[in-house]
This record gives structure tokens, sequence and C-alpha cells, in this order.
């Protein structure tokens, strides 16, 4: 993946695991990337992380970092800001379907506003935070990318089976804020392209409980989605920004 530079600072949201490890890892690989700054939640959950830091501590930087924290996003802004002085990838992976008792929903008697919230706070509203303060550090004349994992659920369009209240609902407000956010870094960082990534469904905790409905060939690892989603940030162009792609590279209707 070529940003047209050689010493490119990537940063990847919710890398503890997953899909945002899955895109450490292949980064490490990528001699144009000098810098990636990698954030977690929870330290019991971040072991793998941290080895690849331990392993190569010129390279990766571990962040603690809540996505709900506005503070603690701010700082990691600042600290980006201060180390580095630029960004030219982020890509947001955190994001939640099920915890605890917080499950999606099959019917409207299962709605909870407390878990509605909770959806909304961590698949929608993070993105949207972490491009207010990230925006400074994308203010340079170098191509850049700022992606979010989104979800083909979270298209009203392509909506036909309902169900999943909050994590539909909380998918396309991203969609939304994503162009929102789009359509302001033309005016304030115009070499920043702004999307929304479907992954397709990845072998991940995320996905775990309901890998059993997903058709054979259609369960991704995670090594391979990551080389999908990257082939797709690899060919996006200035006019892409504020558009909702898939693993594929085909555009999601809205």
């Amino acid at each position: 993946m070529k940003f047209t530079i050689d010493r490119s600072h990537a940063l990847i949201v919710g890398a503890n695991r997953g899909i945002g490890l899955g895109f450490v890892r292949h980064l490490l690989q990528d001699a144009e990337f000098v810098r990636i700054y990698a954030t977690y939640r929870h330290e019991e959950s971040a072991a793998e992380l941290f080895d690849l830091a331990k392993e190569y501590p010129e390279k990766i930087c571990p962040l603690l970092l809540d996505v709900t924290d506005e503070e603690q996003i701010s700082q990691t802004a600042a600290r980006i800001g201060e180390e580095a002085g630029k960004l030219h990838l982020v890509v947001n992976c955190a994001g939640i379907l099920h915890e605890g008792n917080l499950q999606p929903e099959k019917s409207l008697k299962k709605i909870d506003s407390e878990h509605l919230l909770r959806y909304f706070q961590v698949n929608s509203i993070a993105t949207l935070l972490l491009a207010k303060h990230l925006l400074p550090l994308f203010r340079h004349n170098d191509r850049s990318i700022l992606a979010a994992i989104s979800a083909k659920v979270g298209s009203i369009g392509d909506n036909q089976l309902g169900g999943w209240y909050g994590y539909r609902a909380s998918k396309a407000a991203l969609n939304m804020f994503l162009r929102n956010i789009a359509i302001e870094y033309r005016r304030t960082s115009p070499r920043t392209i702004a999307v929304a990534l479907h992954p397709g469904t990845t072998d991940t905790r995320l996905s775990q409980p309901f890998q059993k409905s997903v058709p054979a060939g259609k369960l991704f690892s995670v090594e391979r989605t990551v080389t999908q989603l990257l082939a797709v940030i690899a060919n996006l162009k200035e006019d892409d920004s504020g558009e909702f792609f898939s693993w594929d590279g085909s555009r999601l209707p809205w």
C-alpha cells in the first residue's frame, strides 16, 4: 500500500484482537509504516499485542484507550501529535455486537434503552470523536485514510430481515457520521479519504456465536479480511471519500 511517502504513521483502534490485531500484524510487514499506534481497552485481553510490541519496540506503540471516553481520545491524539506529528492511516476496528447481557435483539420486546445507548457509544459516536480529535494530525499534504469498520447489516437499503435493532441502527449512524465527516474533511483536510468498510463475516469473537448460519466459504479468516480491506484502502481515490465499501471493493447501498 503506497501513501506516496516512505515514513507513514498508522493508528489502529481496537488492536488487541480480531481484525484490529490483524491490521497490526500486516502493517508490521510493510516497510512504508515506521510507527503503528495500536490501542487496547483492557490489558488482560492485549497479551498478543504486547508480545508484538516487545518484539518490535521501535515500530509498535500500544496505547490504552476506551473509545467511549473523549478525554482519553484527546490525550491519545495529543501524544501522537507530539511524537509523530501526523497520521496517514487510521482504522477504527472497535465495535460491539454482544457483551454480557447485551445481545442482538430479535424482537421489539427485547429492546433495552441502556443497551441501545451502549451500541451507539461504541459503534457510532466513537468514530465521530476520533475524527474530531485526530483532524489536526491529518492536516498535511500526503494522502491519508480515515476508515471505520461498519457492517452490511447497517445498510437500510439492504435490510430485508429486520431484528438486531441496536447493532443495525448504530452501524447506520456510523455510516451517516462518516458521510458528514468526509464532507467537512474535504474543506479542512482535503487529502484525507474517510470511508466505512464492511469486512464480511470474519472468524472473530464478535461473530463466534452466529457462525453456524454463515454459508460455506463466507466465513473469512482475520488474515484474509485484513488483506482484502487493505486492498480496498489502497485503491481509494479522493472522490471515494464518504462512501461505504464492501470487502471486495464494491459500493454498498445506504
